[in-house]
């Protein structure tokens, strides 16, 4: 647990308890010097993450594995809500996913959207990738479906990345974004077992193999996912 006295004020910020990431807003502490050993000494060891995507979530702890926190999707926390996710970007959905469970649990909250952009379907499916051809539909049948409108394009216009956007919802009302983006091309083909989702129809050029042929913890090196949250846990860190 965390314990802390009453005395002198110190400035709002972000610590790291035994049990869950806390805000730490206008707490007076007798001894300064105490407070910053005592801060010095928590860790994070538990946070919510608001997805319900299991793939997602298991490309989450890779990435954070080296991390001492037990990290919670919605299933694991518990939590269930219904959220709109009604954002024109994918800094606006993953705010408006971080701030609803935030408001539920009054702890903060890190929430991401993400997606998959084609150039030549004027960024087609984006914001819309998880509900492209609808939530349920595989995405063998997605990941089809892209290929064939793109048939016949030359390799110039197949222009492609991934983006992911984190965002931290704090209960004072405060939300901080990172963003993570990884250019490619849209393959022609489906190649690779590994990864979730586009990854199998995303190419890398300098790499020559898609997103899909990569071993996770390569992926995890440089993808967009990896990207946002490395940012967010150094902002975090900054904060702390």
């Amino acid at each position: 647990m965390c314990d802390y006295k009453k005395g002198s004020r110190i400035k709002t910020g972000v610590f790291f308890c035994d049990r869950v990431l806390v805000f730490a807003s206008h707490i007076r502490y007798n001894d300064r010097k105490l407070f910053q050993r005592e801060r010095r000494k928590t860790v994070m060891k538990k946070i919510v993450f608001a997805t319900g995507n299991a793939g997602k979530m298991k490309e989450i702890r890779e990435i954070l594995g080296d991390l001492d926190i037990e990290l919670l999707s919605l299933k694991d926390a518990g939590i269930h809500a219904d959220i709109v996710e009604d954002g024109k970007t994918f800094e606006e959905n993953a705010q408006i996913k971080a701030r609803t469970i935030c408001n539920l649990t009054g702890e903060i909250v890190l929430a991401d959207d993400s997606g998959f952009e084609v150039d030549y379907l004027n960024g087609e499916p984006g914001i819309y990738s998880a509900r492209y051809l609808g939530e349920d539909t595989s995405y063998d049948i997605k990941n089809a479906d892209l290929l064939k409108r793109c048939e016949g394009v030359p390799e110039e216009k197949r222009d492609a990345r991934f983006v992911c956007v984190i965002a931290c919802a704090y209960p004072d009302g405060n939300v901080i974004t990172t963003k993570g983006v990884i250019e490619g091309k849209l393959a022609h083909e489906p190649k690779g077992t590994h990864g979730f989702g586009y990854d199998p129809i995303f190419y890398l050029p300098e790499r020559g193999c898609t997103t899909g042929e990569l071993l996770p913890e390569e992926k995890n090196k440089i993808s967009h996912r990896g990207i946002a949250l490395r940012k967010m846990v150094e902002k975090l860190n900054e904060q702390a």
